[in-house]
């Protein structure tokens, strides 16, 4: 093994071998060999304190220092001291901050994904009477379009540059683009794309790749690879990230061997696979069963000059999960600290995701009280998978009182797991309890949240709140799954005439029913004797509508 620089002993890794076939041990001893490797690496020094003198320009690179090391580590500090250091200069040192510092300020702070605040500092800037110049106008469209999805006040935006001359540049235009494609909207991204052109604007990687990324979320391969065709042919290169985002798509269909023909292919078309292309490969071969040839993949990447980083090592754990067992894992964890390994939180979540999937929900439990041993603090992920294990167990009373602790912010997959399985024991008193719960606690309903809790009134016959939930969730803009729900609900509760009430009502509000929904109605009808009778215009009345949908 090209990365080992000592041997792991044998003796260490005999009880996890204990619970693997044979055919499995070479996969856990160059797991626990490249574990040991990688915490041997010493860890990035933070940037320091404080800046080399009160000029905004070192101000402003001891902020992006610390966005960049944020980038890194994912924790959100980074943002908070860039934040710190701005309100410094305009506070204690009396200092005006240029329009570079708010902006890489709102920059870190929109990355940390803190919209709202990353507009403030924006607003702070036009108080301050500082002139945005096309970076800070892009930032603000970045906060708009790609975080709030408030598309008009991004439009409006792009429209203000233009009439102040400050021509929006490359970067203003791939940021609209991308809030579009990550809000689903393509075809307006195309558009814009086409405006750009007109514009004479000429596009980039980082235009075309939030397009690419739309298509192969949609399993679209077939255009995204037209997409990339038609760059080469504009002359725009498509880059290492485009290329990881194609590679993307195709592991999700399984087309491994086209991305082995875009790995050897990179050189001639100028590219430079990097850790991500290899991580991404790896983990779609491992999803697919192939933990082998993951693991393989580990030596071309040495070969190449490139190193496995955490994310590699969490794909490969997930691998060794799949090949031998959640629990040959688990007992990895157990013994990292004797293996030399730094073991990390989202390396405990990897391993109990999949003791969840064996229902080994005691071992998940008895995991987590493993990890402060260890000094790991435990994160939502963490507990979201620990309140579904102690769920499973039946130990609602342990689940509740855990999300209640002061270590732990529930959200709303908290509260949709505790629900759930609270209406599952017949507990709907406490299910409603929860759902004013989330309001209190400023936590936003989902549609798998008032699905739930009206699956669960309608089993206890609690139909008029069914009803109240229902039109709530209509005003919080949520429909398909929800409709599904309350229909069924009165569908198996036998409250056919308000049914029929509530479909007439929903058409009158505008909203569409889908088909198949309206066939359960007519079936349910003719079942209780509705094609019979005074009652034979209500099942009419509902073919009806549903002929009008053809």
């Amino acid at each position: 093994m090209p990365y080992l620089t000592r041997p792991i002993p044998h003796l260490l890794l005999v009880r996890c071998l204990s619970s693997a076939h044979l055919r499995d041990h070479h996969f856990l001893l160059r797991f626990a060999a490249l574990a040991k490797e990688l915490s041997d690496k010493p860890l990035p020094l933070p940037p320091p304190s404080r800046p080399r003198s009160p000029h905004p320009y070192d101000y402003n690179r001891l902020m992006s220092a610390h966005a960049a090391f944020d980038a890194v580590g994912g924790s959100g500090a980074g943002a908070d001291r860039a934040l710190h250091l701005l309100d410094e200069m305009r506070g204690l040192l009396q200092r005006q901050p240029d329009a570079a510092c708010f902006t890489t300020v709102a920059a870190a702070l929109s990355s940390a994904s803190r919209p709202g605040a990353a507009l403030a500092v924006l607003e702070a800037m036009a108080a301050d009477g500082v002139t945005p110049d096309t970076v800070a106008c892009t930032a603000l469209v970045g906060v708009y379009a790609c975080h709030l999805q408030r598309f008009d006040a991004a439009y409006e935006v792009v429209r203000w540059m233009t009439e102040n001359g400050l021509a929006p540049d490359v970067v203003t235009y791939s940021t609209l683009i991308r809030g579009l494609c990550s809000a689903g909207r393509v075809a307006e991204a195309l558009g814009v794309l086409d405006l750009m052109l007109e514009e004479g604007c000429r596009p980039n990687a980082h235009t075309y790749t939030p397009i690419m990324h739309a298509y192969c979320n949609t399993g679209m391969i077939r255009e995204a690879k037209k997409l990339l065709d038609s760059m080469i042919a504009a002359g725009c290169a498509p880059s290492t990230v485009t290329y990881n985002v194609l590679i993307t798509g195709l592991c999700k269909i399984g087309a491994f061997e086209e991305v082995e023909v875009l790995l050897e292919e990179s050189s001639s078309k100028g590219w430079m696979p990097d850790t991500i292309t290899y991580s991404t490969y790896m983990d779609g071969l491992c999803r697919s069963g192939r933990v082998d040839k993951g693991f393989a993949l580990v030596d071309r990447m040495l070969s190449n000059g490139l190193q496995p980083n955490e994310v590699t090592l969490n794909i490969l754990l997930d691998g060794v999960c799949r090949s031998s067992s959640a629990w040959a894992a688990k007992c990895l964890l157990e013994r990292s600290g004797e293996l030399g390994w730094d073991a990390s939180v989202v390396n405990y979540n990897t391993v109990m995701r999949r003791l969840c999937d064996e229902r080994r929900w005691l071992t998940v439990v008895k995991l987590f009280t493993d990890m402060p041993k260890k000094g790991i603090a435990p994160n939502n992920w963490t507990f979201n998978i620990v309140v579904h294990s102690l769920c499973k167990l039946g130990k609602l009373h342990c689940a509740l009182c855990l999300m209640r602790s002061e270590e732990f912010v529930a959200d709303v997959v908290t509260y949709n797991t505790l629900i759930r399985h609270l209406s599952l024991s017949g507990k709907s008193n406490k299910v409603y309890l929860l759902f004013h719960q989330m309001l209190e606690e400023g936590i936003a309903h989902n549609e798998i949240t008032y699905s739930l809790v009206i699956d669960c009134l309608c089993r206890e016959d609690k139909f008029t709140v069914a009803l109240s939930c229902f039109y709530r969730s209509l005003e919080d803009g949520f429909f398909p799954s929800v409709i599904s729900s309350i229909v069924r609900g009165l569908i198996v509760g036998g409250k056919l005439d308000e049914l029929h009430t509530l479909i007439g009502w929903i058409r009158g509000q505008g909203f569409a029913i889908d088909v198949y929904m309206y066939q359960e109605v007519i079936i349910a009808l003719c079942k209780n004797g509705y094609c019979q009778g005074t009652e034979m215009y209500k099942v009419c009345h509902i073919l009806e509508r549903m002929l009008s949908l053809r």
